[in-house]
């Protein structure tokens, strides 16, 4: 009885494309492009291995990047904001703004979105949602930039692609760069603007070598090492 390929067949058929150890990122952009298993639109996915002393608080990896083409995915974003920002929340693009009352929403159950920004004046009301929204990585944060007295502007980064990278406790860091449909030149562009990131976020702590590896893959498929 043979034994059936991992991934299945597909996943085996797609794993042939890679035919060599690594790959410049517009050949890895091309071969996400072709490599999706999945019926629906996969999403493209990056891994950066860090080589950072995760004991130091100043090696830690984090930043963001707006992407020139966007994630190819609807962002979510509630805004709380003064009654005054209100109405610039809402042309920006945010689904739900508010203070008080959206803090009470989400108490209440609703989780119905992607990202949460916050003027920095009510950062104190949202104390009682920490337990909340800090688990799933959704309290605003100044450090990524939802924390801000401009919250129309970043609803609108973000809504246009604007993503939020960080290193996860194994030193890795995973992150989206758009969706497989996206075709191989855009693919390559948000790469190529997603490494720069990652690049310019190197902290000072860091001696040496920065980026041990990185590869590529579209949802459940095969990955590709770049060479960067």
């Amino acid at each position: 009885m043979q034994t059936r390929p991992k991934g299945g067949k597909k996943y085996a058929e797609k794993k042939k494309l890679v035919t060599q150890p690594s790959y410049s990122v517009d050949e890895a952009a091309a071969l996400v492009a072709q490599m999706s298993v999945t019926a629906f639109d996969a999403t493209a996915e990056a891994h950066f291995r860090i080589l950072a002393d995760m004991t130091q608080a100043d090696q830690l990896v984090r930043g963001t990047v707006s992407l020139p083409h966007g994630t190819g995915k609807n962002v979510r974003v509630v805004a709380f904001v003064t009654e005054e920002k209100e109405a610039d929340a809402k042309k920006a693009g945010a689904e739900h703004v508010g203070s008080d009352d959206l803090v009470k929403k989400i108490e209440g159950g609703f989780m119905d979105f992607d990202v949460a920004v916050a003027m920095p004046q009510l950062m104190k009301n949202l104390g009682k949602l920490a337990k909340t929204l800090g688990p799933k990585g959704l309290m605003p944060n100044p450090k990524s930039g939802t924390v801000t007295d401009k919250p129309e502007k970043i609803i609108e980064e973000l809504k246009k692609g604007r993503i939020e990278f960080k290193m996860d406790k194994q030193g890795i860091i995973h992150t989206t760069f758009g969706k497989v449909s996206f075709g191989e030149k855009k693919l390559a562009e948000n790469l190529k603007a997603l490494i720069q990131a990652v690049v310019d976020a190197k902290p000072s702590g860091i001696k040496g070598l920065y980026i041990a590896s990185m590869s590529v893959n579209p949802t459940m498929g095969p990955g590709v090492k770049v060479t960067l």
